[in-house]
């Protein structure tokens, strides 16, 4: 089994309990549930914002833990003020150490997008993402069927969702490109065994549809290939660990983007 397998079957078991304990209606019940989402492709997109979707992650699979000590608000505002254009939180709590709770948390503390990053393989998930207070979800399809991601992304927008659409490879962007997505991720880290490389960013730039948003995940970690990138034709840069890795995440956003610009 990959890493990815194992996340998956757990996923399962973990909505499975998710749902027995809140119904789908209490979900909908949040105060959060009616709100208007922030778009994504608008903030990308905004000049005095740099396409920078900077993540919250305590841990992954591949390097463990991260950063045990960062407090959610601080470091999401902090992203906010640098001038990150949306920000992406793992609430992945088994292989990623994060919770629904960051999710609400970072919500209070931003007027950007938000991502709950996360692998859906219900839309019981994409439920509790509004709930929660997310503008984006993410739909992996390395996970998924190409059913599935037509009848989840439906169901997003159906909610004033934003949709990012994740591939790696050429014929998992061909089949799952449809209307209801809004940006297409290209990630740079194989989920089978979280190695990197960034050519697969550049190899699929060009096939992306014009009329989304196209953003680079993973593996970034200098703002020379934020450059290299945007010439590619990417607007949007989705980093991970480069900040979280360090003892102070805000301020390494904050030299991060003043060398970028």
């Amino acid at each position: 089994m990959t890493i990815l397998d194992k996340i998956i079957e757990k996923k399962h078991l973990e909505v499975a309990r998710a749902k027995a304990n809140v119904s789908i209606e209490q979900l909908a019940s949040s105060p959060l549930y009616l709100r208007t989402c922030y778009n994504l492709k608008e903030s990308i997109l905004n000049p005095q914002r740099t396409g920078v979707i900077a993540e919250f992650k305590r841990a992954s699979p591949s390097k463990g833990l991260i950063n045990g000590q960062a407090d959610v608000k601080t470091v999401v505002q902090g992203y906010q003020e640098a001038g990150a254009s949306a920000v992406s939180v793992l609430t992945d709590h088994d292989f990623f150490q994060g919770n629904l709770e960051d999710l609400a948390a970072a919500r209070q503390a931003l007027n950007i997008p938000l991502l709950r990053k996360e692998f859906i393989v219900d839309t019981y998930q994409i439920a509790e993402a509004k709930a929660y207070g997310a503008d984006i979800i993410l739909l992996i399809a390395a996970c998924l069927t190409v059913h599935e991601i037509k009848s989840f992304a439906s169901f997003a927008k159906s909610l004033g969702l934003n949709v990012l659409l994740e591939v790696h490879n050429e014929q998992e962007l061909v089949d799952n490109i449809e209307a209801n997505v809004d940006a297409v991720g290209v990630n740079n880290r194989n989920l089978k065994d979280f190695s990197v490389d960034l050519n697969h960013s550049y190899d699929l730039v060009n096939k992306i549809p014009e009329h989304v948003i196209k953003v680079s995940e993973s593996g970034i970690s200098d703002p020379k290939t934020i450059k290299a990138l945007s010439t590619a034709g990417f607007q949007g840069f989705l980093i991970g660990e480069n900040f979280m890795k360090t003892e102070n995440p805000v301020r390494a956003i904050q030299e991060f983007i003043r060398e970028m610009r």
